[in-house]
């Protein structure tokens, strides 16, 4: 590691009745991975931006590259070596990948009076770059066509376009597969090798231990300590992130397994799901293990009746049942939390009580169909209570929340339909440790009370915590199932990546 290339000294920034930085330090050495981690709402991402110029801060210093510096917009900061990639990309999806990687800063040539674009030099440039990252991607196709970890390869080589020396990853494996990640690891660690000093925030702790050699843990914005990744642990840095010390990050409760509630015999949708069968019982959480892409989100999103019916029967306490859509299956009683709660779960410039109460506006309905305004604000100081919501009323906007109580809002407005069956998809992704231990919580407490729950997850911690049973998918098929006390991750992988298929119920 050489010297610092970014250095922030006392960083205080204010908005409206929120301190969102006091006075926050930190250095970044060419050649290193540092991790900063937080709470949501510890302020990570507000002190990036505030280095990237998307946020000018009210107080403090910036030295970049040995110089003070204050940038006004992203593109100052791009040309004096400094490039964010947030976890959503900022690429536009109808243009080409040339025209994303020098848009604002194209290479021109003169011809005659005038300049014009030279895009031999431009495809010659972008060429070179996709090949020091041993990425083979068409720079003539659209932004659109591509995955989400070549998108995330085109944030890296538009950074190189400015030459940077200074790359800020903001939770960059959020929506990528086990291999995505290892493919971004090590064009990680070919940058780092060439100098260049990275900023890594995660909220997935295991991943600051694989890739980054120092972390900076910042709560409530403030600094509270920078260490060696190697000197320290996962539950120290948690007890620095917030504030104590977490003795069980799986609080499940031994709860009563009943009868079976729900069966799904011989489900087939061609191209998708191959002749599954699967049974819960009530008070169980029964989890759903697998690599992106296994089949498991398909799956539930056609026995909720979200997507088209595949074929095959679902019988629910003992009664078969056909969805032909969502709101027959809510009718039923079976309710699907999205892992996307941005896009499907939650309208984010809506009250917390508005989003919980909108799946069941015909229940609130008083006479002449006017909305019972009294009882929706009901719902919400209830759920804001129950689930333990950190907002101040009922009418405070969801986009306001961090990551981990948005979360809960879409965990109440599923619970507020009453449901015999709720149906978690990814249901801490995107949220810290704290927040997590906190939905599991909720989840265990849930079954205390006699609600059954599916639960997908792509962290095998968290399902070999949680779970009662486990069943793995691959390619659309179910490959084994496994009981609370013989499974392990190892078994899991052993199941999901093996060759060959199988098909039908694994007792």
């Amino acid at each position: 590691m050489s010297e610092n290339v970014l250095e922030l000294n006392h960083i205080v920034k204010t908005f409206p009745g929120v301190k969102a930085l006091s006075g926050i330090n930190f250095n970044l050495r060419g050649g290193e991975v540092h991790a900063i981690c937080g709470e949501n709402g510890a302020g990570k991402s507000t002190l990036m931006k505030v280095v990237c110029g998307v946020h000018q801060p009210d107080s403090g210093e910036m030295v970049v590259n040995g110089k003070k510096e204050t940038f006004s917009n992203p593109l100052e900061a791009y040309g004096k070596g400094v490039s964010i990639i947030f976890q959503e990309t900022s690429l536009f999806e109808k243009m080409t990948v040339l025209d994303n990687l020098f848009l604002g800063h194209e290479i021109t040539k003169r011809k005659g009076p005038i300049s014009i674009i030279d895009y031999a030099a431009m495809n010659k440039k972008a060429e070179e770059i996709f090949q020091r990252l041993n990425t083979d991607i068409d720079l003539h196709a659209l932004v659109n066509t591509l995955g989400m970890a070549q998108k995330q390869m085109c944030e890296i080589a538009k950074a190189l376009t400015f030459n940077a020396n200074i790359i800020i990853f903001d939770e960059p494996t959020a929506s990528l597969t086990n291999r995505e990640v290892d493919a971004l690891f090590e064009i990680i660690r070919k940058l780092k090798s060439e100098g260049m000093g990275i900023v890594y925030i995660s909220h997935r702790l295991e991943e600051i231990f694989e890739i980054c050699d120092r972390v900076t843990v910042i709560r409530d914005g403030h600094y509270i300590s920078t260490k060696d990744v190697d000197k320290t642990d996962k539950d120290e840095l948690v007890a620095d992130m917030v504030g104590r010390k977490m003795d069980n990050y799986y609080p499940k409760a031994e709860t009563p397994i009943g009868e079976e509630l729900l069966r799904v015999e011989n489900y087939y949708d061609e191209g998708f799901l191959e002749n599954i069968s699967f049974h819960v019982r009530k008070g169980e959480i029964l989890g759903f293990a697998g690599l992106a892409g296994a089949g498991r989100t398909e799956l539930m999103q056609s026995i909720c009746g979200i997507t088209g019916k595949a074929a095959g029967k679902v019988y629910l306490n003992g009664e078969e049942i056909h969805c032909k859509n969502y709101v027959e299956a809510m009718n039923k009683g079976i309710v699907y939390v999205s892992e996307d709660r941005g896009k499907y779960g939650l309208i984010v410039d809506l009250s917390v009580e508005r989003n919980i109460s909108l799946p069941q506006l015909d229940r609130l309905k008083k006479a002449l169909g006017k909305l019972d305004v009294k009882r929706e604000k009901e719902l919400g100081e209830q759920y804001i209570k129950d689930v333990g919501i950190k907002a101040p009323h009922g009418e405070f906007l969801v986009t306001n929340l961090s990551g981990g109580n948005q979360q809960k809002v879409s965990v109440s407005r599923a619970l507020a339909l009453d449901p015999v069956l709720l149906i978690l998809d990814e249901p801490t992704r995107g949220v810290d440790v704290n927040a997590k231990a906190e939905i599991h919580k909720i989840i265990s407490e849930l079954t205390l009370k006699g609600l059954t729950i599916i639960m997908i997850s792509s962290e095998l911690p968290e399902l070999l915590g949680m779970c009662d049973r486990i069943y793995v998918m691959k390619d659309g098929y179910i490959g084994g199932c496994f009981d609370r006390d013989e499974v392990s991750q190892e078994k899991i992988l052993s199941v999901a990546l093996e060759s060959g298929k199988k098909a039908g119920e694994v007792q």
